[in-house]
């Protein structure tokens, strides 16, 4: 009964593991992009070395990113 119970709770741990292993490769890949493009080294070393399961890279993308004319 225990060990079915611990299978139970580790998948879902796994689940939830994933989905944020996804998301944060998500907006971490639009934000390096945007950085790239824009010349931002700064930026750029922040988001790739911190995982912060998408919050810098959101940050980035809606503050700090240069706007295009």
């Amino acid at each position: 009964m225990q060990i079915n119970m611990i299978f139970e709770i580790s998948a879902g741990l796994m689940t939830l593991i994933i989905i944020f292993g996804v998301w944060e490769a998500i907006w971490k890949g639009i934000a390096l992009w945007k950085c790239g493009r824009n010349n931002q080294l700064k930026w750029f070393i922040f988001i790739l070395i911190f995982n912060t399961v998408g919050i810098l890279p959101i940050v980035y993308l809606l503050f700090f990113q240069k706007k295009r004319k």
